[in-house]
């Protein structure tokens, strides 16, 4: 009978990575939960195998292969205390920067702790004794497999990153006894580059710049990105706090959170993914490439290729020096369809997406906005600022709590500056206390969208939605911070010296947010409080998330009408009505 690869889909990964990453020599040790990977590699004639029965003795021969070649070695054993054995040898091989990877087999990790023979943790290790260190579960969803073909990517990469040195693999024994596949399915290749390696080269024919949570720009740093959308057919791709405030800027989340956007194909051959946590999703493409200077593998998209370890500037630098400029299309044709979803924005009812639409564009010169978490800063991501405006929101850790307090925090530094915030009424009764910070200035302008409970719950594209009331008690957290009144947040606002304004309607919101956008400095600093309902607000998400469709179901009835036939039908329709 002829002998092949396990059908153990992790087994499998790790085996085509260490082949792609150029890992040909293993030490292996015998044992039980190390058969399938061993008897795997046994049958590639890529791979040099040697055996060892003694896991420390292996290590260390590990350390005198990989010293004499300046190339990887891996090792293999199996579960009980073999790994323990080790320890030794890996310790060695930190100090040293020896690029060693370990390929420790097991049972399930499920199986720690409870009295189960040959079971040991190997969850957490010293510190010394492995740069990277990753657990290869089981395959069995689709989710698990981008899981652990990103860890053993990273696994392998640590073996060179930053000196070099040990790397873990902890691979969960998968119980099969088929050894019947004759070739390993595809497996996608991470690769990571430094400064001074040969960097590969950008064959594609639209690439898409994509800005996460991002700090000012300089502008050295705009005029090189700009140069490479110049070269290479690129639109930046920006959200509410990316910050790019360049030539080819596009707002994506009213082309991203279209409906219909989930089922369109690829836009672009090559994503540059820079900047932080984003709110906004865009994976239209092929490829996608991470610039960071902290060089960590961040597979955002579930499709990246390459990582640069490097400041951003460097690698734009790098790509556009002594190339020349090119036609482009790209951006133009992304602004085309923002700009047509933008100018099919229905009527939308009182929100905070309608007060984002109403005001985006007026803010002061050189001003600063915040935003809340989630829904404002979803309300006020489909439109772009003006230029001179910065805008930031609290997406690290993503969560409801402090966003006043940053917003106050940044006020504190430039005295003669505008700072607004935008935020629900959660997120203001969650950091209130913060207003009541003695060294406020008057330069700070907040507005808070209060509907009386968490709207993210209630809008039509949220699962809870379809609870109904019933999401109001506990999911939505509807009903505290009233006791009968509407007043509650300005009495406390007036308490602690803030100018009040408050609107109810489109008509009061005109009025009072003249005053509230006014650019000179105002004695006070000034809380502008919008009363909203959830079924307003409901309806302005479902309106802007659905432009692209009602405008071809507009454009499909016009078709269907101005249709010879029925023309005729209207005709006849007429006289009948006529009587």
């Amino acid at each position: 009978m002829a002998y092949y690869y396990t059908s153990a889909r992790n087994i499998q990964i790790v085996i085509a990575l260490m082949k792609s990453h150029g890992i040909k020599r293993v030490i292996t040790s015998p044992g039980a939960t190390d058969i399938a990977i061993n008897f795997s590699l046994q049958h590639d004639p890529y791979f040099e195998l040697y055996s060892c029965i003694d896991e420390r003795s292996a290590a260390y021969m590990a350390c005198g292969m990989a010293a004499e070649t300046g190339e990887p070695v891996a090792l293999t054993c199996t579960g009980a205390t073999s790994s323990r054995n080790y320890m030794p040898g890996l310790t060695e091989a930190f100090y040293r920067h020896l690029p060693i990877l370990a390929i420790t087999c097991s049972r399930s990790n499920s199986q720690i702790g409870h009295m189960i023979n040959q079971v040991t943790d190997r969850t957490v290790l010293p510190n010394d004794i492995a740069k990277e260190s990753v657990q290869a579960q089981a395959v069995d969803t689709p989710d698990d497999e981008w899981d652990v073909t990103v860890k053993v990517n990273k696994a392998i990469l640590g073996l060179k990153r930053n000196g070099g040195g040990p790397c873990h693999i902890n691979l969960e024994y998968a119980h099969s006894s088929d050894f019947s596949v004759r070739e390993i399915a595809p497996v996608r290749v991470i690769k990571r580059y430094v400064k001074g390696d040969a960097f590969p080269e950008i064959k594609a024919r639209t690439v898409g710049i994509f800005v996460g949570s991002h700090h000012v720009w300089s502008e050295q740093l705009t005029t090189t990105v700009e140069r490479f959308c110049e070269i290479y057919n690129g639109v930046v791709l920006c959200d509410a706090t990316s910050n790019y405030r360049g030539k080819y800027e596009l707002r994506i989340p009213l082309i991203c959170e279209q409906v219909e956007h989930q089922i369109t194909s690829d836009v672009f051959d090559l994503i540059i993914h820079i900047g932080d946590i984003s709110s906004t999703i865009y994976d239209k493409t092929k490829d996608i490439w991470r610039v960071h200077i902290d060089g960590e593998l961040c597979d955002t998209f579930k499709k990246l290729k390459n990582i640069f370890q490097m400041s951003e500037l460097d690698f734009f630098t790098i790509y556009t020096e002594g190339k020349e400029e090119k036609t482009m299309t790209a951006f133009n044709t992304m602004k085309d369809k923002y700009d047509a979803l933008f100018r099919a924005i229905p009527e939308l009812p009182f929100s905070n997406v309608w007060a984002a639409k109403s005001l985006y564009d007026k803010l002061p010169e050189s001003s600063e906005v915040h935003l809340g978490i989630r829904n404002s800063l979803r309300s006020w991501g489909y439109f772009a600022l003006p230029r001179t405006i910065s805008s930031f929101c609290n997406t690290g850790g993503f969560g409801i709590d402090g966003g006043i307090s940053s917003l106050i925090g940044a006020s504190m530094i430039s005295r003669d500056k505008l700072y607004f915030g935008v935020f629900g009424d959660l997120l203001f009764f969650y950091d209130m206390n913060s207003l009541g910070n003695r060294d406020i200035c008057s330069n700070v302008r907040i507005m808070i969208v209060n509907n009386g409970l968490g709207q993210e719950f209630k809008n039509y594209s949220c699962y809870s939605a379809a609870f109904g009331e019933e999401t109001d008690l506990y999911i939505a957290a509807k009903g505290h911070f009233v006791n009968g009144t509407k007043d509650t947040i300005q009495k406390y606002a007036e308490s602690l010296g803030f100018e009040y304004l408050s609107a109810s309607n489109k008509e009061e919101f005109e009025v009072v947010s003249k005053r509230f956008v006014i650019p000179e400095k105002t004695e006070r600093p000034i809380l502008l409080e919008l009363h909203t309902n959830t079924k307003d607000e409901n309806k302005a998400h479902e309106l802007i998330t659905t432009i692209s469709m009602k405008s071809k179901a507009i454009k499909k009835g016009t078709e269907i009408l101005s249709n010879p036939v029925m023309k005729d039908v209207k005709s006849v329709v007429k006289k009948i009505m006529k009587g």
